[in-house]
C-alpha cells in the first residue's frame, strides 16, 4: 500500500499544486507583464504542458485510489468517511477538468491560433473560474485526506 499511497499523494500534489501555482503566481505575473496576445499564447502553451500531467495525475489517482479501496479497505463499505469524501470530491474535480479540457480550452486553442484575442480572453476567464473552483475542492480534498491521520 505504501507505493499506491505515495503515487496517489504525488499525483494529487502535482495536480492541485500546479493549479495553485498557476492561479496564485503565474496568473498575476502574466497579467502584469504581458499584453493579451502574448499572455493568451503563454496560457495556451502552459495548459498544453500542464494538462498532459493532469491526465497522468488523474489516471494515477483513480488507479491507486481504487486499488487501495478494494485491496486494503475491503471496498467502499469498509472505507471511512474521509475516503468517501476524497472519492466524491475527486470525481467532481475530474468532471470539472474534463469540461475545461474539452470545452473552453479547446476553444481557447482555436481562438489563439486564429488571433481572436478578445474571445480567447473570455475562454481564459472561464478556465480561470473553473480552476479556482477546482483548486478549492482540491484543498478541501487534502483536508479530508489529512483526517486519516487524526
Amino acid at each position: 500500500m505504501f507505493i499506491a499511497k505515495s503515487l496517489h499523494i504525488l499525483a494529487a500534489v502535482i495536480w492541485v499544486g500546479g493549479m495553485f501555482f498557476a492561479y496564485m503566481a503565474l496568473r498575476p505575473a502574466a497579467a502584469k507583464l504581458l499584453e493579451p496576445p502574448q499572455r493568451l499564447a503563454l496560457w495556451d502553451g502552459v495548459f498544453t504542458k500542464f494538462f498532459f500531467w493532469v491526465w497522468i495525475s488523474i489516471a494515477t489517482i483513480l488507479l491507486s485510489g481504487y486499488y487501495m479501496i478494494f485491496s486494503h479497505f475491503g471496498g467502499f463499505a469498509g472505507s471511512g468517511m474521509h475516503i468517501h469524501l476524497m472519492h466524491g470530491m475527486g470525481l467532481v474535480m475530474v468532471m470539472i477538468f474534463m469540461h475545461v479540457y474539452f470545452a473552453p480550452y479547446k476553444h481557447l486553442k482555436r481562438l489563439v491560433a486564429e488571433g481572436n484575442f478578445p474571445e480567447a480572453g473570455k475562454k481564459l476567464n472561464t478556465i480561470r473560474q473553473l480552476v479556482a473552483i477546482n483548486t478549492a475542492i482540491g484543498i478541501l480534498t487534502f483536508i479530508a485526506a489529512e483526517s486519516i491521520l487524526l
